[in-house]
C-alpha cells in the first residue's frame, strides 16, 4: 500500500540508484525515475509496481544537460506531481587526468555531479517545506573524505563538495521537517567502475573493502529518516575516515599518491 509519499530517484537505472528506488518501493513510496536508459527505468517501474502496488513514473532524461534539471521539475509540476524524497545518486567517473579531456567532458561532468543535486535540492525545496516534510539523500562517497588523488581529478573534489553542501543544508532546513544526509559509501558493487574503466583495478581490492547496494540503499535511508547529516557506509570504511582525519595532511596526501594507482584510471602517470 503507497504512502502517498513520493521520491525522485537520479541515476536510478543501475547500481545504488536502483537500489534506492527499491527499498523505496519496498518502503511504501511512489516513485519517479530518472536516467538517461529509458528501457532500463521502464523495466524496474513495473516490476517494482507490480511487486510492491506503487506509483512508478519514468522520466528518462540526462542531466549532465545545462537545462536538465529545470526541465525535469517543470514535468512533474505540469502533472501536479509533489516530491517529498530526494535521492540525487546520478554520476560516473571521469577517467585519466585533468588535461587528457576535453572541457566540455569537464564541464558535462560538473553539471551532473555538483550542479544538479543543487539545483534540484533548490527547486523542489519549497515545495517541502510547505507541506512540512522532506528527505533529501546526497550520495557522495568516502573518497569526499580523503585527499585527492591523480587521475579522475574531479571526482573527490565534487564528492567533497556535495558532503559540505549536505552539512549546509541541514542546518539550514533544521525544524522545517526536513532531512538532509550526505551518504559516503566506499567500493560498492556495481556498474559504476565498468562505466570508468576502473574494473580490471579495483577488482583486485580486498573483498572487506567492499559493500552491495542494497545495504548502502537501506543504510542510507535509515540514516535520513533518523536525521543524520552524514553517514560513511561500514565499519571499515568509517576506519578508513577516522584514520585520515586524524594523521597529518601531508602524510595522508603521501598514502593516497602511492596507492592511486590501485583505484584511479591514470593514476600512476609520470611527469608534470
Amino acid at each position: 500500500m503507497a504512502s502517498n509519499r513520493r521520491a525522485l530517484v537520479t541515476g536510478a537505472s543501475a547500481g545504488i540508484g536502483e537500489a534506492f528506488a527499491r527499498e523505496l518501493a519496498r518502503r511504501g513510496h511512489d516513485l519517479v525515475l530518472t536516467a538517461r536508459r529509458a528501457d532500463r527505468l521502464e523495466s524496474l517501474a513495473a516490476e517494482l509496481r507490480d511487486r510492491h502496488g506503487v506509483e512508478a513514473i519514468v522520466a528518462p532524461l540526462d542531466l549532465s544537460r545545462v537545462d536538465g534539471p529545470e526541465a525535469l521539475v517543470a514535468a512533474l509540476d505540469a502533472q501536479h506531481l509533489h516530491v517529498d524524497v530526494l535521492i540525487n545518486n546520478a554520476g560516473y567517473g571521469l577517467p585519466g587526468y585533468l588535461d587528457e579531456q576535453p572541457w566540455a567532458a569537464h564541464a558535462a561532468f560538473i553539471q551532473l555531479m555538483m550542479t544538479a543535486p543543487v539545483e534540484l535540492a533548490y527547486r523542489l525545496l519549497p515545495g517541502m517545506k510547505a507541506r512540512g516534510y522532506g528527505r533529501i539523500v546526497n550520495v557522495a562517497s568516502l573518497a569526499g573524505h580523503i585527499p585527492g588523488s591523480a587521475g579522475h581529478t574531479l571526482y573527490g573534489a565534487s564528492k567533497a563538495f556535495l558532503i559540505k553542501f549536505s552539512q549546509s543544508l541541514a542546518l539550514e532546513t533544521k525544524g522545517s521537517g526536513i532531512h538532509v544526509t550526505g551518504l559516503c559509501p566506499g567500493f560498492t558493487y556495481s556498474e559504476f567502475h565498468d562505466v570508468n574503466g576502473s574494473r580490471d583495478m579495483v577488482s583486485k581490492m580486498p573483498g572487506y573493502l567492499w559493500m552491495d547496494a542494497t545495504t548502502v540503499a537501506k543504510q542510507g535511508m535509515d540514516a535520513v529518516e533518523a536525521g543524520k547529516v552524514v553517514l560513511v557506509n561500514g565499519k571499515v570504511n568509517t576506519a578508513i575516515k577516522v584514520l585520515f582525519k586524524l594523521l597529518p595532511d601531508a602524510l595522508t596526501l603521501k598514502m593516497v599518491e602511492r596507492q592511486a594507482h590501485r583505484f584511479r584510471v591514470g593514476g600512476d602517470r609520470s611527469g608534470p
